[in-house]
């Protein structure tokens, strides 16, 4: 089965040459890192590691139902931070979105993220409904 290209504009468009989400074998959606972008304006949210994170996963989410998938599918994410201090607070907002049965997480502190974010979220699901 080939891949399919997941791209929805209720999340912010790719700003490089890559999709949003590529579901692979019908079975597996892979999103892209998202970072924390308004998709109505194309801007990084004001705030905070929290608003930041908050609307990194609200992208994640869209993306993957878009794929379908949802947060509850997610096996895997992996966080980008600028700075590991900031650590739980995107843990307190993450946890939110993950109430129950939390998928596997990988957390690394990187030097910069594009547009200078604080805060990039991947995450890999299984597709619930093809």
């Amino acid at each position: 089965m080939p891949k399919k290209i997941v791209l929805t504009k209720a999340a912010p468009a790719p700003i490089g040459p890559y999709n949003q989400a590529i579901v692979a074998g019908g079975t597996m959606v892979f999103t892209a890192g998202q970072i924390p972008l308004d998709p109505q304006t194309g801007q990084i949210v004001a705030g905070d590691i929290k608003a930041q994170t908050r609307q990194a996963l609200k992208n994640v989410q869209i993306i993957l139902e878009a794929g379908g998938a949802s947060l509850q599918s997610v096996i895997k994410t992996t966080v980008f931070l600028k700075d590991m201090g900031e650590f739980p607070a995107m843990n307190e907002v993450y946890g939110e979105f993950f109430k129950s049965d939390p998928p596997a997480r990988s957390t690394v502190e990187v030097a910069r993220l594009p547009k200078d974010v604080r805060v990039e979220i991947d995450a890999i699901a299984m597709v619930e409904k093809p």
